[in-house]
């Protein structure tokens, strides 16, 4: 009996972590925010774009096909919205990677729960970020403090981010601000 009772402590012991992991390897998490159905995680951040760039524009219409989001979003393997190029003075930064640069994981295999704050300021496993001013429109339906999100490398935007909403299927463009 005595054995029975410790190798059930011993199971609460380790499930309970692993219960509040904030951080899913491998892909999208088991329970998604709501437990809704959402859009494929992107196995991999946009290319640097190649050709004429959008202008960019505060009003601009990014809904591509009927019933999608006009925000920027991911169709496929398209991110829809990421196409104003390297010269967008709105990704201007005058000292890129300013707070350091993010090592704690890019991809689909690297899956984060927002612990909390607003497009000012958002954390998760203590790591802080900021939502690009021009992008703040763009974040409207986030839940800062329950949101899974995956951050990739923004090609074309020196020093931002791109912090894919997997509830959503929605993207911003962030700035790391360190630990």
């Amino acid at each position: 009996m005595k054995s029975m009772q410790l190798f059930l402590a011993a199971l609460l012991v380790l499930a309970v972590p692993a219960a509040f992991a904030q951080h899913h390897e491998g892909g999208a998490p088991s329970h998604p925010s709501g437990g809704e159905a959402h859009p494929p995680i992107p196995a991999h951040g946009p290319s640097a774009y190649k050709g004429t760039p959008h202008a960019a524009e505060p009003n601009r219409n990014f809904s591509d096909k009927e019933g999608h989001p006009n925000v920027p979003h991911v169709d496929g393997k398209t991110w829809v919205g990421h196409d104003t190029g390297r010269g967008d003075a709105n990704y201007h930064m005058d000292q890129p990677f300013a707070h350091g640069r993010f090592t704690g994981g890019f991809g689909r295999g690297h899956v984060w729960h927002l612990g909390g704050g607003n497009p000012g300021r958002f954390w998760f496993n203590n790591w802080y970020w900021s939502v690009a001013p021009f992008d703040l429109a763009y974040c409207n339906g986030w839940l800062w403090d329950s949101d899974d999100i995956v951050i990739y490398a923004d090609p074309d935007h020196i020093g931002w981010y791109l912090a894919y909403n997997v509830r959503l299927g929605t993207y911003v463009h962030v700035e790391y601000m360190g630990m």
